[in-house]
C-alpha cells in the first residue's frame, strides 16, 4: 500500500463528517458557480474567456479550507474555485465576471484576473506560471515582517516548463520562505498534453532537485489533498521553508468554456468522469454514515444560492466610465522617458 492510500485509508476510518459537509458544499458551490459562469457567458453576460475547473474541484477545497484569512493565495487563469474556497463573495465574483460595479475589481479585472484582498487572494493570472514569482515575493514580504502566515501559490502543469518555475522554487529554497507551491496537473497544456512537453520525471522530481520536500497526491481524493495540505501548510508555518505538493487531477471541460476539447477521446473524459471528486466525498461520507438527505441538501442548497446570485449580478449596476481610469497608474509616456 503507498503513503497516500494508506493515508486515505485511516483518514476514511476517522472520517469527521461535520467538519466534511461544509467541505461538501463548497465543492458544490465551485461547480454550480462555474456551471452558472459558462451559461452565463451562453446569454452574452459574460465576456472574454472563461476557464472551468469542473472536476478539480477537491484541489481548492483540499487546500484553502486550512488556511487562515491572513494568509496569502495566488491563483491561475482556471481560478474560481480557489478564490471562492479563500473566502471570496460568490456575488461580487459572479459581477465580477459580469463586468458589474460591485465586482471584487469594480469590473475591471474578470474571470482570469479575479482578487480579493479582504481574504488574501492577490489575484489569478493570465499568463502562466507568472504566479509563481508573484507568490514568492509575497512570501518574502511574509518573512521579512517576522509573520507566521504563509503564502500559498497554485499554478498549472504547463507553468512547470516555464521560466518563472525555476527561479521561483530555487529563491523560495534560497531564502526558506513560508510558501506552499501546489501543481494542479490536469494532464494539459491548454490543448496539449503535458508530459508531451516535460522531459525527465517531471514535477515533484523537479522541486526535489531544488531541495523542497515534495509529494503528490490523488487531486481528486480531497480527503488526501486535506491531509497532505495541513503537513505541509503546518511545518512550512513552524519555519520548516517552502514545500510542494502535485495534485493529479482532471478538468471535465475543455481548456476554456467553448473550447470543444476534440483534441482527447470522449472515453477518457467518461473514465474520469467515474472519479468525480464531489461523488468520490460523497461515496466516503455515505460510509460514515452520513444520511443522503443531508448530502443531496448540501447540493440543493448551493443551487438555489448560485440561482440568486445569478439573478442579483445580472440586474447589478454598471460601472461609472469615469471610473475606468481611476485605478490605473499612469507613468508617462514611455518614448519621452525611460523608467
Amino acid at each position: 500500500m503507498t503513503q497516500n492510500a494508506a493515508r486515505a485509508e485511516e483518514t476514511s476510518a476517522n472520517l469527521d463528517s461535520e467538519r466534511l459537509l461544509p467541505v461538501l458544499s463548497l465543492m458544490w458551490k465551485i461547480r454550480l458557480f462555474e456551471e452558472t459562469a459558462i451559461e452565463a457567458q451562453r446569454e452574452g453576460l459574460v465576456l472574454g474567456a472563461i476557464h472551468p475547473s469542473i472536476g478539480q474541484e477537491a484541489v481548492a477545497a483540499g487546500i484553502c479550507p486550512n488556511l487562515r484569512q491572513a494568509d496569502l493565495l495566488l491563483s491561475t487563469h482556471r481560478g474560481h474555485g480557489h478564490t471562492l474556497a479563500k473566502g471570496a463573495d460568490p456575488l461580487a465574483m459572479m459581477m465580477e465576471l459580469f463586468g458589474r460595479a460591485e465586482g471584487t475589481c469594480g469590473g475591471k479585472g474578470g474571470s482570469m484576473h479575479i482578487a480579493d484582498f479582504g481574504v488574501g487572494m492577490l489575484g489569478a493570472n493570465g499568463v502562466v506560471g507568472a504566479n509563481i514569482t508573484i507568490g514568492v515575493g509575497a512570501a518574502h514580504a511574509l518573512k521579512m515582517r517576522r509573520s507566521d502566515d504563509i503564502a500559498v501559490c497554485i499554478f498549472g502543469d504547463g507553468a512547470i516548463n516555464r521560466g518563472p518555475f525555476l527561479e521561483g522554487l530555487n529563491w523560495a529554497r534560497v531564502y526558506d520562505l513560508p510558501v506552499l507551491f501546489v501543481c494542479e496537473d490536469n494532464g494539459f497544456s491548454a490543448t496539449t498534453r503535458t508530459r508531451t512537453l516535460t522531459g525527465g520525471p517531471g514535477a515533484v522530481a523537479r522541486a526535489e532537485s531544488l531541495g523542497l520536500p515534495a509529494e503528490e497526491v490523488d487531486g481528486n481524493d480531497v480527503l488526501g489533498v486535506d491531509a497532505a495540505a495541513r503537513t505541509a501548510i503546518d511545518a512550512i508555518r513552524q519555519g520548516g521553508g517552502p514545500r510542494f505538493l502535485q495534485c493529479r487531477t482532471y478538468r471535465m471541460t475543455g481548456h476554456t468554456a467553448v473550447d470543444p476539447a476534440t483534441y482527447r477521446d470522449a472515453a477518457e473524459v467518461e473514465e474520469w468522469r467515474a472519479h468525480c471528486p464531489i461523488a468520490r466525498l460523497e461515496g466516503a461520507l455515505r460510509l460514515a454514515g452520513v444520511d443522503e438527505a443531508r448530502m443531496q441538501q448540501q447540493r440543493t442548497e448551493a443551487e438555489q444560492y448560485m440561482q440568486d446570485v445569478y439573478a442579483r449580478a445580472r440586474d447589478a449596476e454598471w460601472p461609472d466610465p469615469a471610473q475606468a481610469f481611476a485605478d490605473v497608474q499612469d507613468i508617462g509616456n514611455p518614448a519621452e522617458r525611460a523608467y
